[in-house]
């Protein structure tokens, strides 16, 4: 089992910055993949950013040269830098972990909301 928790989510005016963080514990040494997604109010959840165990990143177009994914193994932590954000950024934001097995974990989730 994999235990997610999320922080640093918050209410920013558009154009603004917020970092997002997403530490791993219990069996970390199956996860391979970890990243974000997203849900707004009556949308379906959205891959925002993905990053491998290797380092290897992907990105929605929608937040690509905006948001920046990273990892850090030794702490089991992911992190998500928003820069620029637009009140379309606002959702809830979940962290993702998928095993080597294919199963994934999520986290409870953090809200980010963007003011215009």
């Amino acid at each position: 089992q994999v235990q997610l928790v999320e922080s640093g989510g918050g209410l920013v005016q558009a154009g603004g910055s917020l970092r997002l963080s997403c530490t791993a514990s219990g069996s970390t040494f199956s996860i391979n993949a970890m990243g974000w997604y997203r849900q707004a109010p009556g949308k379906q959840r959205e891959l925002v950013a993905l990053i491998s165990s290797g380092g290897t990143t992907n990105y929605a177009d929608s937040v690509t040269g905006r948001f920046t994914i990273s990892r850090d193994n030794a702490k089991n932590t992911v992190y998500l830098q928003m820069n620029s954000l637009k009140p379309e950024d606002t959702a809830v934001y979940y962290c993702n972990a998928k095993g080597y097995s294919g199963y994934s974990y999520w986290g409870q989730g953090t809200q980010v909301t963007v003011s215009s």
